[in-house]
């Protein structure tokens, strides 16, 4: 996983809306990227809608927020039209993003072994450097220590 200091990997995708977007695309600010499993699931909803309900404050602190899953676009129209969020979904299919961060990691369920994004978010700074790692995130008051940080920069 990368960790403070790592330059930012360079992406290239597509929003949920159709929008192509890049690093370059966010460096006239911070960026909050924060990745999750999955669109609709419990905690994934949870963490998207926290992540939307403090918004405001955060694009006041001079950052972007945008969510990163491996689910298709179709997927995240769905689930951005369901709960309003006001920020971009990323598609990454092919896990090229989710792989370039090392959030695509081996896991366990019911003693199954698996593939699969481990739920974390990172802060980018305007020179494209990692500034601030969440590996593993808690959901429960995740936003708010995003929200600290930010208001140290």
């Amino acid at each position: 996983m990368l960790d403070i200091g790592d330059t930012c990997p360079h992406f290239q995708t597509i929003s949920e809306s159709g929008k192509s977007l890049t690093l370059g695309s966010f460096s006239d600010k911070k960026l909050v990227l924060f990745f999750y499993p999955k669109d609709m699931t419990p905690g994934c909803t949870i963490e998207s809608c926290n992540f939307n309900d403090k918004y405001s404050e955060i694009i006041d602190l001079g950052a972007e927020v945008v969510g990163v899953s491996k689910d298709s676009q179709k997927s995240h129209i769905k689930f951005k039209e369901k709960y309003g969020f006001k920020y971009d979904l990323l598609v990454d299919e092919d896990c090229t993003i989710c792989e370039s961060f090392g959030v695509l990691q081996e896991k366990s369920m019911f003693g199954k072994k698996y593939m699969g994004i481990v739920r974390s978010t990172f802060i980018v700074n305007e020179d494209g450097k990692i500034i601030k790692v969440w590996p593993k995130v808690k959901i429960n008051g995740h936003v708010d220590e995003v929200i600290e940080f930010l208001k140290t920069c």
